[in-house]
């Protein structure tokens, strides 16, 4: 058996391994691509009217709005994600898992939205790509194995479809459109799947940064020059100082709101006990998560403690392995480039579901493909006269 061959039945084996698991991440990811642009259009309760002549409500106070309709929960986070969008006091928590957000009108206190994780189609979805709708724990690492052989599929891919020669090389980067349905299938697996290959190891990549552990390490390893990706020290709140300052996230909120512009949001992540710390930042590209500047502070005395993860200290300041990690998820999405970039992986995901599909459909027709029927021949005349 020629190397070629040995290839070509590692790929079919881990396409028949991996293809229904591949498939459905990607047409989740498909339907997740435009999440963000299909909400903003269906639901009004994420927008609100822009005032310029009023200053919207501190946290404090949409804590307190928000308290009555969300009971026996504190809040974790507070998002003013731009002015003209309706502010968010979320909750979230394990053991039992939920998630509510309650959306606001930052200016008058309307309470326009109590949403909740298990009533919202999107969350369904992704719960999907992430676990294949089954407990964490099983899903997440199906999903990545099913990621990574997805990665060797992509390099066998290639070898198989390398052309032998120059005449070869012609018929392997457009589709033959007009040719019967066998061909058309293989085409369409071929040409599109080398078309799709780069953006194929893109979306791959950053989805084993969330994976594999191994593999997030060692990619950050290799894009920061030698980092180690380690656990950041656990900032303390001084405890002796408690009641010294009244509402801290207010105070903060001050000094960030009048920082950001009217196209930046603001947002807060609450402190879960008296030890805890306050986190405050400004996201500069809201829709996006990389570009924001994070700041911790000491909840009684507001002491703002030094940058010591990936994720604090302003976005300017990190080096390119820290920025590119702080991309990720917005490379994997898209998001990075605008609407452009989750068109091209919207596109991209969609060629990546049907890569099973009509990979199937290519060994079937091998495996059963109907032999021609052999005419029939006349008996000579002889013959006939001799019966």
């Amino acid at each position: 058996m020629s190397i070629k061959k040995l290839i070509g039945k590692i790929h079919l084996w881990l396409g028949f391994a991996s293809g229904l698991v591949v498939f459905v991440i990607a047409i989740t990811g498909c339907i997740l691509a435009f999440e963000h642009e299909i909400k903003k259009m269906a639901f009004t309760y994420l927008t609100t009217e822009t005032r310029e002549d009023v200053k919207p409500l501190p946290p404090s106070k949409l804590k307190a709005i928000a308290g009555p309709l969300v009971t026996g929960k504190k809040p974790n986070a507070i998002s003013y994600p731009g002015r003209d969008k309706s502010a968010t006091v979320m909750y979230y928590g394990a053991n039992p898992d939920y998630y509510y957000q309650v959306f606001i009108d930052p200016y008058t206190g309307e309470v326009k939205k109590v949403w909740s994780e298990e009533e919202d189609f999107f969350h369904f979805i992704l719960h999907g790509h992430f676990y294949l709708w089954l407990p964490p724990a099983i899903g997440q690492p199906v999903v990545a194995t099913a990621t990574l052989v997805f990665v060797i599929m992509l390099i066998s891919g290639l070898v198989l479809w390398w052309p032998k020669n120059k005449s070869a090389a012609k018929q392997r980067f457009s589709v033959k459109w007009k040719a019967q349905w066998r061909r058309l299938n293989y085409d369409l697996h071929n040409v599109l799947g080398f078309y799709m290959m780069a953006i194929g190891f893109v979306l791959a990549f950053t989805g084993l940064v969330w994976g594999f552990e191994w593999f997030s390490k060692s990619l950050y390893f290799v894009t920061t020059g030698g980092k180690s990706l380690t656990d950041a020290e656990v900032l303390v709140s001084d405890t002796t100082q408690i009641g010294k300052v009244t509402n801290p996230e207010d105070i903060i909120w001050q000094k960030l709101y009048a920082k950001a512009s009217k196209d930046e949001g603001v947002y807060f992540y609450m402190p879960a006990d008296d030890k805890g710390t306050l986190e405050a930042g400004i996201n500069h590209r809201p829709g996006t998560y990389y570009n924001s500047d994070t700041y911790v502070y000491d909840q009684h005395t507001l002491k703002q403690f030094p940058a010591n993860a990936l994720y604090n200290g302003e976005y300017a300041d990190k080096g390119f392995g820290d920025k590119l990690r702080r991309m990720n998820y917005d490379i994997h999405v898209g998001a990075i480039f605008g609407l452009p970039g989750k068109i091209i992986m919207f596109l991209a995901s969609l060629i990546c579901a049907s890569m099973p599909v009509t990979g199937i459909y290519i060994w079937w027709g091998r495996k059963y493909k109907s032999k021609k029927k052999q005419p029939v021949k006349k008996m000579p005349a002889l013959a006939k006269s001799s019966i």
